[in-house]
C-alpha cells in the first residue's frame, strides 16, 4: 500500500477508540477516503490476532465502519473499494475483513446494492478460486466466511456464462468431499455453508436451464447432478443432511432450494436412487408432514405446498418407492384426499394444487388395481374408473396426522412444471409458519 501508518496499541480499548476515530473520518476526497480505510485494514488486520478472536468481535469491528461517518457519507465508493481489495488480496486477514464487510452489509442492507455491485464486478469466479486456496482451507473461520459470501451473493444475481465456466467437476467434488470427510453431523459448522452453496449453484443451474437462449450458447450442464450421478455412492452424507434441514428448516427460501434439488435428482434417472431406503422413507414422511400442516392463508405456504407436490410426483414415480410394499401407500392418499377437499381446516383448493394432486395419484401403484393386485384377488373393474382420492372417506386434520404414524423429467413432469419449479423463489428471512417436524 502507498499509504501505511504504524500502530502501537497497548490495550484492547485503545484498539476500539483507534476504530472509532478511523470510521469516523469525515471528508470528501477519494484520496482522504482512500487512506481511512487503508488505515482501518491496517489497523484490523495488524491486531486481528489479539482482539479479533471471534466470529462475534468481528462483525463488532464490521459494524463499527458500516455505522461510521465514513461509510454512511461514501456508501457506493466504499462499497467498490472494498470489493477491489476482495478481488486483489491475498492476505488471510486482510480477507477476513473484507469478506465479514462485504457478507455484514449485504446482510444488514434493506436492499441488494452490495451484492448487486458485487455481481457487476465479476467476484463469483473470485470467490470459487478462493474457497480452493490451500492457505485459506487452513483457516477454517475465513473459509467458512467466503463460504458464506458465496452463497449469499449467488442468490440474488443471475451467474453470467463466464461465472459458470469457473465452476467445474473438481470444485463441486471438493464441496462433496467436506460434507463427507468433516463428519457425519448436519450441525457441524461446515456443512451448513456448503451445503447452502452447492443448494443455490443448484438452483442457478436449474435456472439457466430454462432459458436456452443464453446469447445464443448452449445450456450449461447442471455439475451438482452430475457429481452425484457419477459419484453419488461416494458421497451420500449430502443427501441425508439435505432431508434433516428439510425437516428442520423454517425459512421459506432455504426449504425451496432443498426442494429444487430433490426435484432434479428425482427426476434423473441416473440419480433417482441416490438415497438410502430408510433415509427415503423419512423424506417421504418429512414431505407429508410438512404438507399437512402448510397453512393456506400465506402465499409463501401455497408456493411450498406446490412444490412439495411437484417433487413428490417424481419420488413416487421413479425411486425405490414406487416399488412393494409402496411405503406410507394409503397416508399418501389420505393426504391427498385432504389437499383437494375442503372443509373446516382447508380453505377452497386452488386450481394448482388439485392438477397438482391428480398428477401424484395417478402414479400406477397409487390406483386401486395396485393393492388388489398385491393380494392376489380379482380386480374390480368398476374400482378402477376412478381416481383413489375418490375413495378416501373424510377426514380431520388430527385424523390425517395420526394416519401418517410417523416412525426431471419423468412421472409425467412437463417443460411447464420445470419451469414454475425453477421461479418458485422467496425473499431471505421469510418464515413459514405451523411447519411440523419429524422425529426419528
Amino acid at each position: 500500500m502507498a499509504f501505511e501508518v504504524s500502530y502501537n496499541l497497548e490495550n484492547e480499548q485503545q484498539f476500539w477508540d483507534e476504530l472509532d476515530d478511523i470510521v469516523s473520518t469525515r471528508c470528501q476526497e477519494h484520496e482522504i477516503i482512500d487512506n481511512s480505510l487503508r488505515s482501518f485494514l491496517n489497523v484490523t488486520t495488524s491486531y486481528k490476532s489479539e482482539y479479533l478472536q471471534t466470529d462475534y468481535s468481528v462483525a463488532k469491528c464490521v459494524f463499527r465502519l458500516l455505522e461510521g461517518e465514513l461509510f454512511a457519507a461514501h456508501k457506493e465508493y466504499v462499497r467498490r473499494q472494498i470489493i477491489y481489495c476482495l478481488l486483489q488480496e491475498d492476505d488471510n486477514p486482510t480477507l477476513h475483513v473484507v469478506a465479514a464487510v462485504l457478507l455484514y452489509d449485504g446482510r444488514n442492507s434493506n436492499d441488494d446494492v452490495i451484492f448487486e455491485m458485487m455481481h457487476s464486478e465479476g467476484t463469483f469466479p473470485r470467490l470459487v478460486e478462493l474457497v480452493q486456496l490451500q492457505a485459506v482451507q487452513e483457516d477454517t473461520r475465513l473459509h467458512q466466511l467466503l463460504l458464506e459470501l458465496l452463497y449469499e451473493s449467488s442468490r440474488i444475481q443471475r451467474l453470467t456464462w463466464e461465472d459458470f465456466l469457473a465452476v467445474n467437476d473438481q470444485f463441486i467434488i471438493y464441496l462433496l468431499g467436506i460434507i463427507e470427510g468433516v463428519s457425519d453431523d448436519a450441525e457441524d459448522p461446515y456443512h451448513y455453508p456448503v451445503i447452502r452453496v452447492l443448494l443455490v449453484l443448484n438452483e442457478q443451474y436449474l435456472v439457466a436451464s430454462t432459458n436456452q437462449q443464453n446469447n445464443g450458447r448452449s445450456g450449461v450442464t447442471n455439475r451438482v447432478i452430475k457429481a452425484i450421478s457419477t459419484h453419488g455412492m461416494t458421497y451420500k452424507t449430502f443427501g441425508c443432511n439435505l432431508i434433516l434441514l428439510l425437516n428442520r428448516e423454517s425459512e421459506t427460501s432455504l426449504q425451496l432450494l432443498i426442494l429444487k434439488v430433490l426435484y432434479l435428482i428425482f427426476g434423473n434417472p441416473s440419480t433417482a436412487e441416490y438415497f438410502y431406503t430408510n433415509d427415503l422413507h423419512v423424506l417421504v414422511d418429512v414431505i407429508l408432514r410438512n404438507l399437512i400442516d402448510l397453512p393456506h392463508e400465506s402465499p409463501a405456504a401455497s408456493a411450498l405446498r406446490h412444490t412439495y407436490l411437484r417433487v413428490l410426483n417424481p419420488i413416487l414415480t421413479n425411486s425405490q418407492i414406487s416399488r412393494p410394499p409402496y411405503y406410507k401407500r394409503e397416508e399418501l392418499l389420505r393426504l391427498f384426499h385432504l389437499l383437494v377437499t375442503s372443509g373446516n381446516h382447508f380453505a377452497p383448493v386452488d386450481e394448482t394444487t388439485v392438477r397438482l394432486v391428480q398428477r401424484c395419484t395417478s402414479v400406477p401403484w397409487l390406483q386401486p388395481a395396485a393393492t388388489v393386485a398385491d393380494d392376489d384377488s380379482p380386480t374390480n373393474g368398476h374400482n378402477t374408473t376412478h381416481s383413489p382420492v375418490e375413495h378416501m372417506a373424510n377426514g380431520q386434520k388430527e385424523l390425517a396426522r395420526r394416519a401418517l404414524g410417523m416412525s426431471v423429467q419423468g412421472g409425467g413432469e412437463s417443460s411447464t412444471s420445470v419451469l414454475e419449479i425453477a421461479t418458485h423463489t422467496e425473499k431471505p428471512g421469510v418464515q413459514t409458519p405451523s411447519l411440523g417436524r419429524v422425529v426419528h
